[in-house]
């Protein structure tokens, strides 16, 4: 079997409507959609904004596990837009998810977050995406999630 080999693909940070809709408890855990307000994302092969008009659709899981299903559009300088979602992870010590939930800047080293972004766009010139595997590993910001993104070689 053969080694996994990434290189990086961007930075990207998203800006996240702090006015969440919290659909109450289910017995998987918390439902809460978020607003994606914008953002921006900048790599050596691509770099632009993200619109506003996506969405974090999180599970607060029973288990302690925060669970991220991730839309938004990005607009690269040069005119593409490209739909881009992911699914991911954050979990950790108790006492760090408090202070992430506090609105604290905590050092990403003493958690847990991941995610595997996909891609689809009808811009030629960025149509090697939508033949990417990627992932990001991420930090929780008080406006919203960062992340460095990597496509796997």
């Amino acid at each position: 079997m053969t080694e996994l080999a990434t290189a990086h693909l961007f930075d990207m940070h998203l800006n996240v409507d702090q006015n969440f809709v919290n659909t109450g408890l289910g017995h998987l855990g918390t439902r809460i959609v978020a607003s994606i307000t914008g953002g921006t994302f900048e790599g050596d092969r691509l770099k632009g904004t993200i619109l506003p008009g996506g969405g974090d659709w999180l599970l607060n899981r029973t288990d302690g596990v925060t669970q991220f299903d991730v839309r938004v559009t990005l607009q690269t300088e040069d005119g593409a837009a490209i739909y881009m979602f992911y699914r991911g992870y954050r979990h950790g010590p108790a006492e760090v998810l408090q202070r992430l939930a506090n609105g604290e800047e905590v050092d990403p080293s003493e958690y847990y977050q991941r995610a595997a972004p996909f891609y689809e766009t009808g811009d030629e010139r960025y149509a090697w995406l939508t033949r990417t595997v990627s992932v990001a590993s991420g930090w929780r910001r008080p406006d919203g999630p960062s992340y460095r993104v990597f496509e796997i070689l």
